[in-house]
């Protein structure tokens, strides 16, 4: 199958496998495309390379002829709704992490949705999902819950400290292009005001008043960067802060959270609460990486990979 190429900048890539949670990302991933000016990749991985080596002539081929029908499938539908996007569609020979990982380039987004079938069935329910997440190069898109835009709801980012600051642009540029508030969000523990600790004084800093005045600061940095647009800050307390982001995601059309880049695909090498949005978000969730790899994303060689 010919690989239709577009240009040398910065893309949405979305994992595509015929599932209707697939189709979801697909729709989704080129709707955020076209607010970023971005061109979109739908990528289904066939995982050729592992079959021809360990499975019949005939189990490849059916994965190749499966998997140009699924994009061509995906490409007829985004082509007829998003007419003027620029538009590759790429059958890989590799597994869907690597394909997805290999795909995207700098300043690019990975969607994937939340369930899948095929090539990209193991997504977010086993070990495959968790490594796209925790070894991607750029951020990662889960595409659950309500997907509608235009609502009115805010792009909401989990803030935990000062070290969230580095990627809260990113936060800022999706609430932006969708014209809607941006609201950072901290939660803190209840479990903190029982930590054995003699309460503070009337004079003293209470609980909760450093993380207020980080936001209030962090708000303040953004909108003088970023005039238009609307920041809201709070913080709530609760027993979990995991549970309580997903009460939030229902009032949200994006949650993005940060992960520090870890190699682990275990289920805490994303930790709790970023896993735990994975799975119970009302809404699509972007996980950013807190740092990037020196020497950038390496894009693979189309000419060796196109099938």
């Amino acid at each position: 199958m010919r690989t239709h190429t577009s240009g040398a900048g910065p893309r949405t890539v979305v994992g595509v496998d015929g599932s209707e949670h697939a189709r979801a990302a697909a729709l989704w991933g080129a709707d955020e495309a076209t607010l970023h000016g971005q061109a979109l990749w739908l990528v289904h991985a066939a995982n050729l390379d592992r079959l021809d080596r360990f499975a019949s002539f005939e189990t490849s081929e059916h994965a190749r002829t499966n998997g140009t029908a699924v994009l061509a499938a995906a490409e007829e539908e985004i082509r007829s709704r998003f007419p003027g996007l620029d538009l590759t569609v790429k059958l890989s020979r590799r597994n869907p992490v690597t394909a997805l990982h290999s795909a995207v380039g700098p300043g690019g987004t990975i969607v994937v949705g939340s369930r899948g079938s095929g090539g990209f069935g193991p997504l977010l329910l086993g070990s495959v999902g968790l490594e796209a997440v925790v070894g991607s190069p750029a951020p990662v898109v889960v595409v659950r819950g309500e997907t509608g835009r235009g609502s009115g709801a805010p792009v909401t980012a989990a803030v935990r400290d000062e070290h969230d600051a580095v990627w809260l642009d990113r936060a800022a540029r999706e609430a932006e292009v969708r014209e809607c508030p941006l609201r950072l969000l901290n939660i803190r523990s209840i479990l903190g005001r029982f930590d054995g600790r003699q309460a503070p004084t009337e004079d003293e800093e209470r609980p909760g008043d450093s993380h207020r005045q980080f936001l209030t600061n962090l708000a303040a940095s953004i909108r003088e960067t970023r005039p238009g647009l609307t920041v809201q800050a709070g913080t709530d307390t609760a027993r979990s802060a995991a549970s309580a982001l997903v009460e939030a995601s229902r009032k949200s059309e994006l949650l993005v959270v940060g992960s520090h880049e870890r190699r682990s695909v275990s289920a805490l090498g994303l930790g709790h609460v970023v896993h735990a949005l994975l799975h119970h978000a009302h809404c699509p969730v972007q996980i950013v990486p807190y740092t990037r790899d020196e020497r950038g994303v390496a894009e693979e060689a189309l000419g060796d990979d196109v099938v």
